[in-house]
């Protein structure tokens, strides 16, 4: 008994060393080093280094597959620099989503305010948080969807091929927004282009008479 006794001690050191030794251990081959291992990055970093690891990662789908309950992908491809050939074409293209459901006009703006109201600001008058009448980080005003002369008149294709691909200073909202969600976005903007627009009722005579009335 006191044999066993001295053997279970002598295992129980044993094994207190080896664990509190400094030993490095590795854990071996990953089976799946990208769920293992974080690869994660800033949407306008520098990713240079991550291209030369093969590491071309950018949450859209595989070329000439549409997610499901996706909408098809822009038929337009994007103009190379100096080109504006797609850009202008892009004028034609209409949105697919002809009418939303009050779900979906929620959704829009949801989507609006969450991806665009940061520099196109929540009233669509290009006063955002990063602008802030000029008190914002921002250098320069973002364009106002409602008063700016060519932006409130902008066809819905060609405003999709700015947010899918990018314009100017502005980044492509491609890997953050579906193909649908983009659509939906649009519709959201260019309803609130026509409410604006749309002329004041116009008041009848006997209603100016009843008011003016009820004021005496």
């Amino acid at each position: 008994m006191k044999k066993f006794l001295i053997i279970g001690s002598i295992i129980t050191v044993a094994v207190a060393v080896v664990s509190c030794s400094d030993t490095r251990r590795t854990p071996g081959r990953a089976y799946m080093p990208d769920m293992a291992y974080s690869r994660a990055f800033e949407t306008y970093a520098d990713h240079t280094e991550l291209d030369k690891k093969g590491i071309h990662y950018t949450a859209k789908p595989v070329a000439g597959t549409v997610a499901r309950g996706d909408l098809p992908e822009f038929p337009l491809a994007q103009d190379k620099l100096g080109d504006t050939v797609n850009y202008n074409a892009s004028k034609t293209i209409t949105n697919p989503l002809t009418s939303l459901t009050d779900a979906d006009k929620k959704e829009a703006e949801r989507l609006y305010l969450v991806n665009c109201g940061i520099c196109h600001g929540p009233k669509l008058d290009g006063n955002g948080p990063l602008w802030k009448g000029g008190d914002g980080p921002y250098p320069s005003a973002p364009k106002n969807f409602i008063d700016d002369a060519v932006v409130s008149k902008m066809p819905e294709g060609q405003m999709f091929y700015s947010v899918t691909y990018g314009k100017n200073l502005m980044g492509s909202y491609a890997s953050q927004l579906n193909t649908r969600q983009r659509w939906m976005v649009i519709a959201y903007i260019k309803s609130k282009q026509a409410a604006k627009a749309a002329p004041a009722p116009e008041t009848s005579p006997a209603a100016a008479d009843s008011t003016a009335a009820g004021k005496k």
